[in-house]
């Protein structure tokens, strides 16, 4: 199709939708984001399919929730034999490539050491080929492509192409100023010793007091930090597209790790923003005695000094750490928009930005000190699961417009397709970002799924959670509790007050709960088809 558009995708890691200008953020300074917003649509209901990395980049890919597409839980590879949407744009005759986080696997090594069933030494052991529900899942490629230790151990290592469906990739693997993959070759051809630049051991002197945990300044420059490096091969591949050999639509995914913890923006944007001058989020002030089982477990490890606050999980913080750690988080979000607008120049002196759709997302977000918690946890509060997403699309005229439908993570495969003028592969449950723009109605709810496999805030191993956003309410029921939480987001939109238990409000939890019940329905599987009539 002659008319087929490009996209260029930017998707961030960990990152709040009250994060950005266009979101109505006052203080942080996202001019080229909120520009990208004045030229489309924003969407202000729009909701991950799970808020964690893995499971809903799987989902982006997929267009299905985790349930179907399998990556449920960090630590799962997407298999190698999913259709993704890339792969439907590569046969289709699309040039699709990928600058920075993938996550589509295991990005580290450590063993698995809890949530993992014991075998039972009375009862014969199936073989290794036999112990899962589907023969060979794991033998039909390479699953550790991602992993830190095979780039360390193979210099010369080299992903297999097409990844995913992307045929052309540079990968920055991890988070901070520890990334690896194909951005610690790039750094190493830009400084002797790149390791003398990493990790807090080598930080610079900070002229203030450190108080967020995972923080420090970095000792990599702005021109080599992964932000950079992101950019630059993304501006590298719209360039290469002005080439007279260079006949095909593409679609480009760049994808910074930023703003996820550690929070380690470099040179100028360590200090862009200063602690001090951040209010405290207003759902900071959770009342104590409205606090719900699983943050309240949280609260008491912290008030008792054992909060684990080094790792990846939500934990209880104080003021003083929401403030610094959002202050620091806004310096990387900074850094990225100004990363954007070197892109979307480029974009412009190309000549292709009139034909090119521009997209901008995030994988989840984080508490950044609602309910006195930071990074994540399998807790849906809204700065968890509502994220940003921003469709600009030139050939419409929907610049500077916002919808309110409901859409998420789930629809981005669907959109991308959809505008492209190619048929969806049957299973795909998304809708047209697009179309919902120019009008079209969007889901009447979002659900999302989590599946844990470490046990923590109370829970047991293996705990699961499944939410309904619908109407102004949110709904979430919890595996092996006898409890849940129910929220009235528009006269409580801090979500302080659950009406679970409230008689007042038993009438709206059964309704809630059976449309809960009956999406899940509407989201099972519909691949495969029949191949046959049966009897």
């Amino acid at each position: 199709m002659s008319d087929q558009p490009n996209f260029l995708m930017f998707i961030t890691d960990q990152h709040r939708a009250d994060h950005l200008g266009c979101y109505g953020n006052e203080i942080v300074q996202t001019p080229n984001i909120d520009g990208i917003a004045a030229k489309g649509t924003k969407f202000e209901k729009f909701y991950v399919a799970c808020p964690i990395c893995m499971p809903n980049r799987a989902t982006l890919m997929t267009g299905r929730m985790p349930s179907l597409h399998g990556v449920r839980q960090n630590g799962i590879p997407l298999p190698l034999n999913t259709t993704t949407f890339t792969e439907i744009l590569l046969a289709a005759g699309y040039q699709t490539a990928l600058f920075g986080k993938s996550h589509l696997q295991c990005i580290s090594a450590n063993p698995v050491e809890v949530g993992l069933p014991d075998p039972d030494p009375t009862k014969f052991q199936p073989p290794t080929e036999l112990v899962e529900s589907m023969r060979g899942i794991w033998e039909n490629g390479d699953y550790e492509q991602e992993l830190p230790t095979t780039w360390k151990d193979k210099p010369n290592f080299e992903p297999s192409l097409p990844f995913y469906g992307f045929n052309e990739l540079k990968l920055a693997i991890g988070h901070s100023d520890r990334v690896t993959g194909h951005y610690a070759r790039w750094l190493a051809e830009r400084h002797p010793d790149p390791d003398s630049l990493r990790g807090p051991d080598n930080a610079l002197p900070s002229n203030r007091k450190l108080s967020a945990p995972q923080a420090w300044r970095t000792a990599i420059p702005e021109e080599l930090y992964p932000t950079t490096f992101v950019a630059d091969k993304t501006i590298d591949f719209i360039k290469s597209q002005t080439s007279p050999d260079k006949t095909k639509p593409f679609f480009v995914q760049c994808s910074f790790p930023d703003p996820h913890h550690p929070f380690t923006p470099p040179g100028k944007y360590f200090d862009m923003y200063d602690p001090a001058d951040i209010p405290t989020p207003e759902a900071f002030h959770h009342p104590k005695e409205l606090l719900p089982p699983n943050v309240a477990a949280l609260h008491k490890e912290r008030d008792l000094g054992k909060a684990n606050k080094n790792g990846q999980r939500g934990f209880g913080c104080t003021e003083e750490e929401a403030r610094e750690a959002i202050a620091l988080n806004y310096g990387s979000i900074s850094m990225i928009d100004d990363a954007i607008g070197r892109i979307l120049t480029a974009l412009d002196e190309t000549g292709k930005a009139d034909n090119t759709i521009v997209i901008f997302t995030t994988d989840h977000g984080d508490f950044m000190g609602d309910h006195q918690l930071l990074l994540k946890a399998a807790i849906h509060y809204q700065g968890l699961i509502r994220v940003p997403c921003i469709w600009s699309d030139p050939k419409t005229n929907n610049g500077g417009t916002s919808s309110s439908a409901f859409t998420g993570t789930i629809d981005l495969a669907s959109s991308f397709l959809d505008r492209a003028g190619i048929q969806e592969f049957n299973g795909m449950q998304g809708l047209s970002l697009g179309q919902i723009a120019d009008g079209a109605p969007g889901h009447d709810s979002m659900v999302i799924e989590e599946s844990q496999r470490r046990g923590y805030m109370g829970f047991k191993p293996n705990f699961r959670a499944r939410s309904l956003v619908a109407d102004h309410w949110r709904l979430t029921l919890y595996s092996d509790t006898d409890w849940g939480e129910l929220y009235n987001l528009a006269n409580d939109p801090n979500e302080f007050e659950n009406l679970w238990d409230d008689p007042g409000y038993q009438h709206i939890r059964t309704e809630l709960l059976e449309r809960l019940t009956r999406r899940m329905i509407n989201l099972s599987d519909s691949s495969p088809l029949s191949i046959g009539h049966g009897p």
